[in-house]
């Protein structure tokens, strides 16, 4: 049905929007949206490749890493955590989300979201920033935050 939508709309478009559409289109043969396949996807970046003229130097210079920190935090009840948006934004406790918003606003480039583990009682507190510095400072504010607010248990985290 998405696909019927995607093709009637694109029919009111010039002859350039109608090609991106089919181009995406055809993307959907190429690749598994559902559990991924690294030759699939090589095979993607490989006509991604083509249609720019790129080589594969180029293609690393289009993208770089910002610094990043993975941190743990130990609690009673990892269920207390919820999230949503891709396990990007904690839905419970209410409190965390926009504690996480505001930490992360003090931060160029930053960004942060916790998630549950899925087999033991912690979470995992993932954080991004335009220095390793600031990764670093973030991922231990919103890890306290964690601490604070869904149960840790223990010492609050620490750099």
């Amino acid at each position: 049905m998405m696909l019927q939508k995607i093709m009637f709309a694109s029919s009111f478009f010039g002859r350039e929007r109608r090609t991106a559409a089919e181009t995406l289109l055809n993307l959907i043969d190429l690749i598994n949206e559902t559990v991924g396949d690294a030759i699939s996807d090589m095979l993607l970046i490989e006509t991604i490749l083509h249609a720019k003229g790129w080589d594969i130097q180029e293609w690393e210079r289009a993208y770089t890493d910002l610094p990043n920190r993975l941190m743990k935090v130990t609690v009673e009840d990892r269920t207390v955590i919820t999230t949503t948006d891709a396990e990007r934004r904690c839905v419970t406790p209410e409190s965390l989300q926009p504690e996480i918003d505001a930490l992360v606003a003090k931060y160029k480039r930053g960004r942060s979201f916790v998630r549950a583990s899925g087999t033991e009682d912690i979470v995992r507190v993932y954080a991004e920033a335009s220095t390793r510095e600031e990764a670093d400072q973030l991922a231990v504010e919103v890890a306290k935050k964690v601490h604070e607010l869904a149960g840790g248990t223990g010492n609050p985290p620490e750099i």
